[in-house]
């Protein structure tokens, strides 16, 4: 059965479609232009701009960028990098926010002011390496793996997810003889999944963006990250706009593609559990 709806209605979805419509095309535009431009010969990008020509186009930019072997060091450590953090930042973070959803744990109100505060203050970088160097970490994977990996963006939603979980399962377990632990792992995670996606993917595109904290700590070839082993594109190649272009589009089609496959996971994953504060 159709909906049916009045004037003003219409009129607030109307403005709301054209806003959207403006939003999507401000995102979309610059993303099809770095796209085109990829593959344009530099000298006609430089002197004319956007050409549709196809005898203007040219796939030398991105020959450049996959002879560099640095790029596919980068490549591969970033591959790994991304899926250990968001392992072990979605392991952390559904772990804290388990406890925070229990209106009966002693303490909830002063952690959760806590990690609030977190959202809006942090030590800043440079206490951060301090603490990282003193700890003995620097130049190796767990200083890019571990700063950051608790994320109270995240435990609030899992805290959520697990409020909106009906309490009559935790009774009906617990009259099985099931412990708190296997009320955890054998019942909530499993329900978990649609929220984990969601974690996952927030997790996985910081990790993989992650520029300036991998170049701060690491200070070796062998374990730089994508971003940083583009940046080392600019030094041999100066401001050829053709193969920043292409560095950027390489970088970015792997998280793209991610998204695009996991899309569904990820807006599921967001939206549940919105049913409870």
């Amino acid at each position: 059965r159709k909906m049916k709806f009045g004037m003003s209605d219409k009129i607030i979805l109307s403005i709301g479609y054209t806003l959207l419509g403006v939003f999507a095309l401000a995102i979309l535009i610059p993303l099809v232009y770095v796209v085109i431009a990829s593959f344009m010969d530099p000298n006609v990008l430089n002197n004319q701009g956007i050409s549709f020509h196809l005898k203007d186009w040219t796939l030398d930019a991105y020959k450049r960028v996959l002879e560099n072997k640095m790029i596919w060091r980068g490549f591969a450590n970033s591959f790994f990098y991304s899926i250990a953090f968001t392992v072990i930042s979605v392991f952390v973070t559904i772990l804290a926010a388990y406890p925070m959803s229990k209106k009966e744990f002693v303490g909830r109100k002063f952690f959760n002011a806590i990690f609030i505060i977190t959202m809006f203050f942090n030590g800043g970088l440079i206490p951060t390496f301090i603490l990282v160097n003193q700890l003995h970490l620097v130049n190796t994977i767990w200083a890019i793996l571990l700063p950051g990996a608790f994320n109270v963006w995240n435990m609030i939603l899992a805290r959520t997810y697990y409020q909106s979980i009906p309490k009559e399962l935790r009774e009906a377990s617990a009259l099985d003889g099931a412990s708190e632990l296997q009320h955890f792992f054998k019942i909530m995670i499993p329900l978990m999944k649609p929220s984990f996606a969601a974690m996952g993917i927030y997790q996985g595109m910081q990790s993989w963006n992650n520029f300036l904290w991998p170049m701060i700590v690491t200070n070796s070839i062998d374990k730089i990250t994508l971003p940083v082993g583009l940046q080392s594109l600019l030094s041999p190649y100066g401001n050829n706009y053709d193969i920043l272009i292409a560095r950027s589009c390489f970088a970015i089609i792997p998280i793209l593609a991610l998204f695009v496959c996991f899309q569904r996971y990820f807006i599921e994953g967001m939206t549940a559990g919105g049913v409870k504060g």
